[in-house]
Order: C-alpha cells, then sequence, then structure tokens
C-alpha cells in the first residue's frame, strides 16, 4: 500500500522572511559575496502605494518574494532547502520512512506499508515535524488544500480510514478516490 498526503504552504512567497535568507547562506557556506548580493537586494526594501492623486508614505517590507520576480523560484528553492533537510533528519531519527517531494509551495509525503493503520501514523508523525518547522521558518500550512490518497494493489474492497489531523491543528482528511 502507498499513502500520500498533499500540502500546501499558504502565501509562501508572500511571507519568505528577508532575514532569515542571509542565514541561510552563511549556513550554507555560500560565498560572501552572494550572501551580500541578496541582503542588499532584500533587506530593509521599501514599499510606496499609489492610488489616483494619493500617495502613502514608504512602508518596511521585511517578508515577501513577488512570484513575478525572476528570482523568486531561486529564492524560494534556498529557503525550502533547510526546512526539507532536517525534516529528512527528524524523520530518520524517527525511523519514519516517508520520502518527500517538493514542488515550491506545494508538497507531497509519501508513506508505503502493508498497513493502512501504519501509513497514516507515518503520514500524522511526518506532517505535525513539517507544520512545526515551516512555523518556524514563518511559514504555515493551507489545511484547506491538505489531501490524502491511498493506493492498494488488492483486489478485495478497499475502504480507507480517515487521517485526522485535528489535533495538529489540522483537517479530518478523508481519503480522496482516484
Amino acid at each position: 500500500m502507498t499513502s500520500t498526503l498533499a500540502f500546501d504552504i499558504a502565501q509562501f512567497f508572500l511571507l519568505l522572511n528577508h532575514q532569515v535568507l542571509p542565514l541561510i547562506f552563511i549556513k550554507a557556506e555560500f560565498d560572501p559575496k552572494v550572501k551580500q548580493f541578496f541582503s542588499n537586494y532584500l533587506v530593509e526594501r521599501k514599499i510606496q502605494y499609489f492610488w489616483n492623486n494619493f500617495s502613502s508614505l514608504f512602508f518596511n517590507v521585511d517578508v515577501g518574494v513577488g512570484q513575478d520576480s525572476t528570482l523568486s523560484s531561486i529564492l524560494s528553492a534556498l529557503y525550502l532547502a533547510p526546512i526539507l533537510h532536517i525534516l529528512e533528519k527528524h524523520l530518520k531519527i524517527l525511523k519514519i520512512p516517508i520520502s518527500i517531494l517538493s514542488f515550491v509551495d506545494y508538497g507531497l509525503l509519501i508513506a508505503q506499508s502493508r498497513s493502512l493503520t501504519i501509513s497514516n501514523d507515518f503520514l500524522f508523525c511526518s506532517y505535525r515535524v513539517i507544520s512545526s518547522l515551516l512555523k518556524k521558518f514563518g511559514l504555515i500550512l493551507e489545511y484547506g488544500k491538505t489531501e490524502v490518497f491511498h493506493f492498494s494493489r488488492s483486489n478485495s474492497i478497499f475502504n480507507p480510514s480517515l487521517l485526522d489531523l485535528s489535533t495538529l491543528g489540522g483537517p479530518i482528511l478523508c481519503p480522496r478516490n482516484i
């Protein structure tokens, strides 16, 4: 049996913390010139709004990267890399055999087991770890877009159980029919 849990990071590009990115560059041992470039590009940015004849004061913008920015995909990958690395380390320590796929602000946790109960336990624990890590990095899961899918080779009637994430602040997921 293969079970997957699909999740979405809410407002991903808008919530990227400009103060965290330079720390990631230092930890990843990037050339100081790269860190300096992105620090100058992101840190201490300001925005001003115009509407008809009105113009606002300048506001500091310490989070967010425009989705239309040429650098947005690069910055998002750099931002997510340590989160996924820490997630893999935590799951290895907890002995939870989960595979992870990331598509920028979407992710997929994949569990394989002979038992649906064990697969659901693996997904539950993995979801708990990823939601905690994302919160520490200033990101949150969009619970309404979380879905679970189960695939079985069994020829008998297959009636998978619910995956209850409510104790983590998430939804109770009814497996999707494919």
